[in-house]
This record gives structure tokens, sequence and C-alpha cells, in this order.
């Protein structure tokens, strides 16, 4: 089956009808964490960015995390969580949400509510997720909370995009999302691994242009 050849009215996004995934911006995985995924912290700006802009049009904002307990951790790293290696271990301070990316300061993560598979509120439109392993869909309520809220397109940003950013993308687009990807805020693009995506119809686009999208969407709306 051939490469596509650009994007056309079926995986075109629809901004205004679009949630933000977060995927994997915790303490842990800041460029000066405890498992450190370089360029994680570069892109934090972009980010905010991109959560205030949904926050503000009142669009669905999804923040997902690892918590490493037990064995429900991915195989390549079940040694080191068994060995009690300090990574995103429910209740610590690594296990944070990156700073300036939730609706409000210090707030903690229900680790427990999470871990039983419940989506934790942290704002109107705003939850936090777990997963537990690379993709957001992978034994995760996320497909329904999105159909629920009348999402047909996902904006993916965070950390590590070979892992868990990219998996989410491959699911996303295996249930018939319209994806975008935002390398400028996501950690670990490369031209090769980007590629990839957009040969699945993907749409590869900046922060500050998915920001000002869904600001106009959100306005053209309320004006009807």
């Amino acid at each position: 089956m051939g490469t596509p050849a650009g994007n056309d009215a079926f995986t075109e996004p629809h901004l205004e009808t679009s949630a933000l995934l977060v995927v994997d911006t915790q303490v842990d995985f800041l460029d000066d964490g405890t498992a450190a995924v370089a360029g994680t912290s570069a892109v934090l700006p972009a980010l905010t960015r991109l959560v205030t802009a949904y926050r503000a049009a009142g669009r669905p904002v999804v923040h997902v995390v690892r918590l490493y307990a037990g064995d429900d951790v991915d195989l390549v790293r079940r040694a080191a969580v068994r060995a009690g290696a300090p990574v995103v271990r429910p209740g610590s301070p690594g296990a944070r949400v990156a700073p300036g990316l939730l609706p409000a300061p210090g707030v903690e993560l229900d680790s427990d509510a999470l871990l039983a598979g419940r989506l934790q509120p942290v704002g109107p439109a705003e939850v936090v997720l777990w997963k537990p392993r690379w993709s957001a869909f992978h034994r995760t309520p996320l497909d329904g909370h999105l159909r629920q809220l009348g999402v047909d397109t996902v904006v993916v940003a965070g950390c590590n995009f070979p892992n868990c950013p990219r998996a989410t993308v491959f699911d996303a687009s295996e249930r018939d999302y319209r994806v975008v990807v935002v390398p400028d805020a996501t950690s670990q693009v490369t031209p090769e691994r980007l590629a990839d995506a957009e040969a699945l119809g993907v749409r590869a686009l900046p922060a500050a242009e998915v920001a000002r999208g869904v600001t106009r969407a959100a306005a053209a709306g309320r004006s009807r």
C-alpha cells in the first residue's frame, strides 16, 4: 500500500472538535529527572502554549501519565522497576505532571483512582489519565471519553515521540481519529519518525499554528 499523497477531506484536522493529548510530560522525564528524556524540558514552553489555548477555548485536554507500580510495567523496564528504580512511582514528586501544565499549581495525582482506570478531573474540560503501556488508548477509557465529547481529532504532544506519542498516534489512526502531531511541543522527534506518522495521514503542525487555530475555532463558535 503506497504512502498517501497528502491530507484530504478524511484526514484534514478539525480543531473545532479536537482534544489535546499531553503524553508523559512528568517531572522524572524532564532533562534533570531521574529518567531524563533529552529535550523534554525544552518543549515545555510550546506545550504550555497549547494547553493554555485549549483551556481558554474550552476544548478537552487529557494529561496522560505513567505510574510504575508492581509488575504492571513495560517488559523493557520491568527489571529496573523491580529492582527499585525511582521512576514515576505513585505518590512521588517525580510522577507529578511537569510544572505549568496543570490549571493550578500543586495538584496531586490521585494514584489510586488513576491506577483503577478512572479519569481524574483537574479542570472544567481537563483530566488526567493513566496508561499502563506505550499507547494512551491501551487498556484506558480514552476512546470512550473522547467519543462522549464528540471529538474527532486528536492533537498529540509531550514526551519521547518514538515511544508513547508515536504509539498513541498509530492507535488513534486505527480508531479513525484525525491526528495532528506538534513537533516543537514533543521531545525526540526526528524527520524519519515523523515521516512514519505522516504516511498514515497525520498532519504535523507547529504549536503556534494549533493554538491560533483552536482559538479562532472557539471564537467562531461563540459568535454563532
